[in-house]
């Protein structure tokens, strides 16, 4: 008989996902701006709706495009265990950076998953796959790994990457516009109404349509790595 405290079905993946999409995630992702703090040095972005809509754009032009199907067709290949895919979705990803800053991010994202994945499981022989990725494990093949490991729906795994994304980019725009409390809740929420549908574009999105071609994002990002003064990192 059920006694209301069980758990159900799925909750431990549930809560494997919530603890990947959280910004207390040690990988670093609170310490990126993506070219958020040059546009708001720029004055492309001042307000709390100029700062939903810059977002907005990131994620169905950037995320939607790029990185959630690379999350999407890397979860699949590591639960499938086909190394030559990964590597190929790896390189792929990493040659489309269009900013030294960008690809260093990835990198260094993808590097601190897979420390942090060793530490919990050294017995996965995936690990050794993932550390041997050149030039660096990228940050979507890395957390493909570790949503593979929670045995949720690529779905789900798709909705929590998107999800530890957006809470980054919005504790970026709270300081750099800056915004407040309040107001970072409502583009949070605005961004999570959004998720949802740029997960479904990703997943139906074919290979040979996916694309990194952000042009104004990948010269903020250029612009920040001399910016003079900034909070995040270059």
């Amino acid at each position: 008989m059920a006694t209301g405290t069980e758990p159900a079905p799925g909750a431990s993946a549930l809560l494997q996902l919530m603890r990947l999409a959280s910004p207390s995630l040690p990988v670093g992702g609170f310490s990126y701006s993506e070219g958020f703090e040059s546009a708001a040095e720029a004055g492309l972005v001042a307000d709390e709706a100029a700062a939903l809509a810059w977002l907005l754009d990131q994620l169905r032009f950037g995320l939607a495009r790029a990185d959630l199907p690379v999350v999407a067709a890397a979860t699949a290949a590591w639960r499938d265990g086909d190394a030559g895919r990964i590597a190929a979705l790896n390189a792929w990803f990493s040659s489309t950076r269009e900013s030294a800053e960008l690809r260093l991010q990835s990198e260094q994202m993808g590097r601190s998953m897979a420390q942090w994945l060793g530490h919990r499981d050294r017995s996965d022989p995936r690990l050794a796959t993932l550390a041997a990725l050149a030039p660096a494990p990228a940050w979507p093949v890395a957390f493909a790994l570790a949503g593979a490991a929670t045995g949720a729906s690529l779905r789900d795994v798709l909705l929590a990457f998107a999800a530890g994304w957006a809470e980054n980019m919005v504790q970026a725009a709270m300081k750099a516009v800056p915004l407040g409390q309040a107001a970072g809740q409502r583009v949070l929420a605005g961004l999570a109404d959004a998720i949802p549908g740029a997960v479904e574009g990703a997943l139906a999105l074919p290979e040979d349509a996916m694309q990194a071609f952000t042009p104004m994002l990948a010269i903020l990002s250029s612009q920040h790595e001399v910016q003079y003064s900034r909070l995040f990192r270059s």
